[in-house]
């Protein structure tokens, strides 16, 4: 098979960059990490959530991703205050209530803290009386600050939000900052 003529760019977007190449308020910007030009994020992920992103200027493929109807699963890491208890993790797979409106079901497990998991330049706030616990999350969806959104609505509040794959495609060891360009196929 030939070389695809469009670039596939996986990042890890650090906390504090907006997933966007320009900004008027001169904050950090995808342009500081990658150095291509005509490619686009698929999906985003806001200015305080991190992982993974991926950048392509095939809008086809972009268009595919970012449907709602095509349900491309998400996964994420999410750093909750407080430990959930097991109807909190039933609904959150159910579907919870936010805006609104009923989010798709969602696969839910309660994890260790990720193992390498680099620091946050901003920490997140501790208090000595709430512990913080982690959840994987795998969402079809993709609202507006969802998972923050499902943690919040069965009462555990999204501290840290790291995004750990779209669909078949995997963070894997890259550091924030740090991309890799992928073949369509891979």
């Amino acid at each position: 098979m030939g070389k695809s003529r469009h670039k596939y760019i996986l990042l890890n977007k650090p906390y504090g960059v907006l997933p966007q190449f320009t900004d008027k308020l001169g904050r950090p910007t995808l342009k500081d990490l990658v150095p291509f030009k005509n490619i686009y994020p698929v999906g985003r992920l806001d200015l305080d959530s991190e992982g993974l992103l991926l950048l392509t200027d095939d809008g086809k493929l972009n268009h595919y991703l970012s449907s709602p109807k095509n349900k491309q699963p998400k996964t994420y890491w999410a750093q909750i205050e407080g430990l959930p208890d097991e109807i909190s993790l039933a609904a959150l797979r159910k579907g919870v209530m936010i805006e609104g409106k009923k989010t798709l079901p969602a696969k839910v497990k309660s994890i260790e803290e990720p193992p390498n998991l680099w620091p946050r330049p901003k920490p997140i706030r501790y208090r000595k009386s709430i512990p913080t616990s982690w959840l994987e999350i795998t969402i079809q969806e993709g609202r507006n600050r969802q998972v923050r959104k499902m943690t919040a609505a069965v009462g555990y509040p999204c501290l840290r939000l790291i995004r750990i794959s779209i669909g078949s495609l995997e963070l894997g060891g890259l550091k924030p900052g740090e991309y890799r360009e992928v073949e369509k196929g891979d």
